[in-house]
């Protein structure tokens, strides 16, 4: 991939983040960053793909308002579990039903207040973080390449065990901490 193209799309995603953020805040919206930039505030590569924000159901209807208000545009979705929201043509996702995991207080609450490209957001701990990826894991969906990096930059900050416990019903999340343990990232002895 050409690193020039790869940095203009990150930068735009970072310009739209801020943007989304800061709109959010001053609408007073309960949210938090989460997924690939969530990642990238803690410490993995930059994200080139998408913003992710989780936020509760009953917070999308306005946080939805008041990203069109400030020049964006709403994108109806199939999927029944998110809002999708276009700045120009970077894409952003309002995740209000991720899988396995509720969007509420508790979630929100363990979020750490970060700097993310100059602009103060909270930011879903690092095993929350994980926990969610994992659970998006199905037979479908189960390339753990994109993930792995992820997980070796963010490895210090994460409740490993927490995450197993919490991830235990999935294969694919085991078959994944397996392969984390084998590879040195984590100690496995909680699997």
């Amino acid at each position: 991939m050409d690193t020039g193209s790869s940095g203009s799309a990150a930068e735009g995603l970072l310009l739209s983040l801020k943007k989304a953020a800061s709109v959010m805040q001053e609408a007073q919206v309960r949210f938090a960053l989460a997924g690939g930039f969530a990642a990238y505030a803690r410490g993995a590569a930059v994200s080139i793909h998408d913003v992710d924000f989780v936020l509760p159901e009953d917070e999308v209807e306005n946080a939805v308002k008041a990203l069109v208000k400030a020049g964006m545009r709403y994108h109806e979705a199939p999927e029944n579990w998110l809002a999708k929201v276009y700045d120009g043509e970077q894409l952003i996702d309002l995740i209000y039903a991720p899988a396995e995991m509720p969007v509420d207080g508790a979630l929100l609450a363990r979020a750490d207040e970060l700097t993310v490209a100059a602009v103060r957001m909270p930011v879903l701990a690092a095993t929350d973080l994980v926990a969610m990826r994992l659970h998006a894991f199905s037979e479908t969906a189960c390339d753990f390449s994109g993930y792995l990096h992820v997980c070796r930059a963010l490895r210090e900050q994460v409740d490993w065990p927490e995450v197993g416990r919490r991830t235990a019903g999935s294969p694919y999340a085991y078959a994944f901490l397996t392969l984390l343990a084998r590879l040195g990232v984590i100690e496995g002895g909680f699997l």
